[in-house]
């Protein structure tokens, strides 16, 4: 081994100097935690969606946008409640998740979800997007104004 430092006695414990070990170590204990609401996609999905007046389905999915990386549509498998149809749920629309119940709240009802837009990968444009956002009467993210730093 090269000289290093103090010598070949540094590289004893993992090839790491004792000083950077402690470095390593008291940076470890001063990282903060985190966000402690922050979860991947792979731990959310499956999670159950709740209406304003019952479940409607759990997650399935995540379309994101590929230019900015936000998450524009939750990809909702509703076959528990009726047959074989997948709608979409815009971030904005959720009111709580709830992490150690595995649920995530929409405000919208659940007829009000089951008369939308079904879900079709290849038909997902603007104007599906504009068709969904006007069922749910919500302004559409395309349209808002910029937000000012």
């Amino acid at each position: 081994m090269p000289y290093y430092g103090g010598g070949i006695a540094d590289y004893a414990n993992g090839g790491i100097l004792s000083t950077e070990r402690e470095q390593i170590r008291q940076a470890a204990i001063n990282q903060p935690a985190g966000d402690a609401h922050l979860r991947s996609t792979h731990e959310v999905s499956g999670y159950h969606i709740r209406a304003t007046d019952g479940e409607i389905g759990h997650i399935n999915d995540f379309i994101m946008d590929d230019a900015t990386w936000a998450i524009r549509y939750v990809v909702v498998d509703t076959h528990n409640w009726w047959p074989g149809k997948q709608v979409l749920v815009a971030p904005t629309w959720i009111t709580a998740v709830n992490w150690d119940e595995r649920t995530v709240d929409v405000a919208i009802t659940r007829e009000t979800i089951k008369g939308g837009p079904e879900y079709d990968p290849a038909q997902l444009n603007r104007d599906y997007e504009r068709r969904l956002y006007r069922h749910y009467r919500q302004p559409s993210y395309w349209d808002e104004a910029p937000t000012k730093r």
